[in-house]
């Protein structure tokens, strides 16, 4: 009996190497995986936070500038006076049409008393940054008082103008399109109108008074020295190139030197008694026009000394007409 010879069976030995393994397959070997150095991240790491770092604070010096407006305007809306509210009869006017036909300012038109000694002259009222016509009514109702036929408006942002952001370039439009809505549709001679503002509104009609030499002239009424400061006194504005930002300056300085005609500035103080008298502040010692300065009190005799040093200024204007 012959046993039946078995053949030893073949076995597979798997490659030495993944390389080899690649060759016996047909297979091109598979390139290593790349390896990054720490130097390399570390480099990497640095330039991303820095990167990070420019981002967040050019987000925060956009975010400061679309909102520091708001340190300076406070523009209010609604109109709650009007001038009926202290019997004068008055007229709503809009003027500085947009194109769709719609006046982009609003205002009142107040005429002087038929017996009104100064009613020759119209003054154009410029409120403060903190209120609207319907703050002003009183003002307008000492002006009235005195004699004279007085425009008052809002600027685009405050009660019932067109919405915009203020701003020192919008006052400028707004004031100029003001003036010429007297001259053009009223038919007031330039040299018949005065300028009046308040707050910040005296800075913005001593600006405007500076480039209209052929004015009357201008009353100012507490002009902020440094309006500005509210915006570049907020902490969130030295973490940012804040005066690069911010466009207005509603300098007096500049217009005060360049000023050419009569101008009349009121200022409150303390109580009388007080120990020395106030300084004239440096704006008003700067102007070379005919001038006069007016130190008023809070109390019962203010409107009073108001409207009579308003009308003793207003006797001395030189008839321009």
């Amino acid at each position: 009996m012959t046993r039946k010879k078995i053949r030893p069976r073949h076995t597979t030995h798997p490659p030495a190497s993944a390389y080899d393994w690649a060759l016996d397959s047909g297979r091109p070997p598979s390139a290593s995986p790349p390896t990054v150095s720490g130097r390399w991240l570390l480099a990497a790491t640095g330039l991303t936070m820095v990167a990070a770092a420019v981002c967040a604070w050019g987000t925060l010096c956009l975010l400061f500038w679309q909102g520091s407006w708001q340190l300076l305007y406070h523009p209010v809306a609604a109109v709650t006076r009007t001038p009926a509210s202290t019997g004068l009869a008055y007229e709503a006017v809009g003027f500085a049409t947009a194109e769709s036909g719609q006046p982009r300012l609003k205002g009142w038109w107040v005429p002087a008393a038929h017996e009104g000694k100064f009613s020759r002259n119209t003054v154009l009222y410029l409120h403060g940054q903190d209120e609207n016509m319907g703050d002003a009514v009183e003002a307008v109702a000492g002006l009235h008082a005195v004699g004279v036929n007085v425009l008052a408006f809002d600027y685009r942002g405050y009660g019932q103008s067109q919405f915009a952001r203020p701003s020192e370039a919008h006052w400028r439009v707004d004031a100029e399109s003001a003036l010429l809505y007297l001259t053009g549709t009223r038919g007031v001679a330039a040299g018949n109108i005065i300028l009046e503002g308040s707050d910040l509104g005296a800075n913005l009609a001593l600006e405007i008074a500076a480039k209209h030499p052929e004015m009357a002239g201008v009353v100012l009424r507490q002009p902020l020295d440094a309006p500005l400061h509210a915006i570049f006194s907020d902490p969130r504005a030295r973490q940012v190139p804040a005066h690069w930002l911010v466009r207005d300056r509603f300098d007096l300085n500049g217009p005060a030197t360049a000023l050419r005609i009569p101008s009349l500035w009121f200022y409150w103080t303390t109580a009388p008694g007080q120990v020395g008298s106030p300084e004239k502040p440096d704006a008003f010692q700067k102007v070379a026009a005919p001038k006069m300065m007016v130190w008023l009190t809070k109390s019962p005799l203010e409107q009073k000394e108001n409207e009579e040093s308003l009308s003793r200024w207003l006797d001395d204007l030189p008839n321009r007409n």
